[in-house]
């Protein structure tokens, strides 16, 4: 066994890839949250079909999960991988075109029988395992199923539930390969199947077998080791993005000590939001299954009239069905957060793709003059802070607000070094108590100095007031059809959310100089890509400089001096070019788009490509 050498590397890309029977999601999870005790940064991008169940062995049923980890900071999973492990020939056949020259394939021979290659669309008689046109890679094969088999003859269940042991004998190949420990995933195991002693026991099996098949067959000549990253000291957690949003909804609960109350209606991507707070019913959490989109929102509506903090969560074909209820929130003029966890559109498109086609529908989306807040997230983990902030505005401005996320960062993973709550700020609420002295009867339009009307709950003695969807009298909330006070009213409610302009940080720069040739300005998920492609650029000598935006409506109020501090800028998102219009808009600054609208995210060398060229 000396023979077997382990080698430093830095930087690793692996995708996982098999039938959406096969469990490639949770290994992929097991293989990243080891990576994270382990210490490295680690980016992941799970791809997963649409189909509730695709026919076993096609290529619409492929399931993946890449995972980039590394001993340097990174920011995006991986423009192309270093290993693919495929469990059958579609997971091969849909994947290779995304792996390095030269990189490592570990086929499942199983997956590759007559059946198989016949479903994935391979010519009859062509097995690409054995044909000689996998020559340019390095080829590793091994029957999973028979030595998943094999390693639990002695296990008491039937073919069909051993079988489902075999994402675990390559998750310990791959343990072995990275020099890794298996004790993260035996302790998953043994919380997740510790009442199922046969099926607890097939899975640990199956794990030490492959992790003892790499060790005894020696198919590798070396061992791979990356080291810890070099991150700030604190206490991390691997986080999903839909995560990182629920937890950032519980803290800002807690520091505004007021209730929340989800009104929801379950879509993909968003589902996972409703999963995560039910379990939370200690801090004060209600969470209502409801319905029909339209009702998760009116009823979070109700919440926030009665003195909660109402939040709905969707995709953008629920958007399109809340559009009325978000105007009554704007007519209301009270806080609420309506998230939306963008996918591939219009209708019900690509319901598992990750789309940033959503901005215009938050920005106009609605009829009439409806005006809204909107914030972003831009990482996994930075949903925690965007959606504090989110709530923030929400109650401090008594508006809805529009919180944008998407696929990608939904289910995509990073380390996380979590706040301590001390460190979190307040957020001050406040309830009109009950008529001031001097005040004869309840205004419930009298504005502040910001334009923002009093929060008053009902049932308090002498706030009695009408409310609706109708026209308001200004000042009286009365319904009012007079032409002067629509006006005034449409006006008003667009300087109430231009204002909140005043109150939000100014927009920073990521990188790079604050003048130069190119700034890359970008929002929500494009965020890793443009700055592992702006950092390759600066370290070349280029004047070239990444600013990302959060607060979209209204836009820092600093971003037209930053914006015209450079020769070009160049927006990249993945739509057909949203930003890029209400920033011609309003900035007449000639931007450049770079547009990929294929369900996946764009990748660093596309960006490198695109901003050389204009250089």
């Amino acid at each position: 066994m000396s023979n077997i050498s382990v080698q430093q590397i830095d930087d690793v890309v692996i995708k996982f890839a098999g039938d959406s029977g096969d469990g490639m999601q949770l290994t992929g999870t097991q293989f990243s949250n080891n990576t994270a005790l382990v210490g490295n940064d680690l980016s992941t991008f799970p791809d997963f079909p649409a189909e509730i169940r695709a026919p076993q062995g096609t290529l619409p049923g492929v399931s993946g999960f890449q995972l980039h980890f590394s001993s340097n900071r990174i920011f995006t999973p991986g423009d192309a991988c270093d290993v693919l492990v495929a469990m059958n020939a579609a997971a091969l056949k849909a994947n290779l075109k995304s792996l390095k020259k030269g990189g490592i394939i570990i086929a499942n021979t199983d997956g590759f029988d007559a059946k198989n290659l016949r479903l994935a669309n391979y010519p009859d008689g062509v097995n690409p395992l054995e044909d000689g046109s996998l020559q340019p890679y390095q080829l590793h094969t091994m029957d999973v199923t028979k030595m998943t088999r094999e390693a639990l003859k002695d296990v008491n269940l039937g073919m069909k539930e051993k079988d489902r042991a075999k994402n675990m004998f390559v998750l310990g190949f791959l343990y072995w390969l990275y020099d890794r420990n298996l004790e993260s995933t035996e302790n998953f195991l043994n919380e997740k199947f510790g009442k199922k002693q046969d099926i607890l026991d097939s899975n640990l099996k199956a794990l030490h077998a492959g992790y003892n098949f790499a060790d005894t067959v020696e198919a590798f000549s070396t061992r791979f080791h990356v080291e810890k990253a070099r991150m700030e000291p604190g206490t991390y957690r691997s986080i999903t993005g839909n995560t990182a949003l629920a937890y950032g909804l519980i803290a800002a609960s807690q520091k505004a000590n007021l209730p929340i109350f989800l009104g929801t209606y379950p879509i993909t991507p968003a589902s996972d939001i409703l999963h995560e707070l039910s379990r939370y019913k200690n801090f004060g959490i209600r969470t209502f299954q409801a319905e029909d989109e339209i009702a998760g929102i009116t009823s979070a509506i109700g919440a926030s009239y009665g003195g909660h903090m109402g939040v709905t969560t969707t995709s953008g074909p629920g958007m399109a069905l809340k559009g009325e209820a978000m105007g009554l929130a704007v007519m209301l003029e009270i806080p609420l957060l309506i998230i939306n966890i963008q996918r591939g559109g219009p209708s019900t498109g690509l319901p598992t793709k990750t789309e940033q086609s959503d901005l215009l529908q938050a920005y106009y989306g609605r009829n009439g003059e409806c005006p809204m807040p909107i914030v972003s997230a831009s990482t996994p983990s930075d949903c925690f802070n965007a959606v504090f902030e989110a709530f923030r505005i929400s109650v401090a401005h008594m508006t809805p607000v529009i919180f944008l996320s998407d696929g990608y960062i939904a289910n995509g993973a990073e380390p996380w070094r979590f706040p301590q709550s001390k460190d979190l700020p307040a957020i001050p609420v406040k309830f009109k108590k009950g008529l001031e002295e001097g005040e004869e009867q309840f205004l419930p339009y009298h504005r502040d100095e910001n334009l923002v009307r009093p929060w008053a709950v009902p049932g308090t003695p002498g706030l009695e007031h009408r409310i609706g969807g109708l026209e308001k009298q200004n000042i009286t909330g009365n319904v009012s059809y007079d032409p002067e006070n629509h006006q005034l009213m449409v006006r008003i409610r667009q300087e109430k959310v231009d204002k909140i302009a005043d109150h939000i940080p100014p927009q920073q720069i990521e990188l790079g100089p604050e003048k130069g040739k190119v700034l890359v300005l970008g929002w929500g998920s494009t965020y890793g890509a443009i700055k592992s492609a702006v950092l390759e650029l600066l370290a070349e000598g280029h004047a070239v400089a990444h600013a990302h935006i959060r607060y979209l409506r209204p836009f820092p109020k600093n971003l037209a001096e930053i914006l015209h501090s450079y020769d070009k800028v160049l927006i990249p998102e993945i739509n057909n070019g949203q930003l890029i219009k209400i920033i011609r808009e309003q900035f007449l600054i000639d931007a450049v788009g770079y547009n990929k609208i294929m369900g996946v995210p764009i990748t660093k060398g596309e960006l490198v490509t695109k901003i050389r060229e204009m250089l």
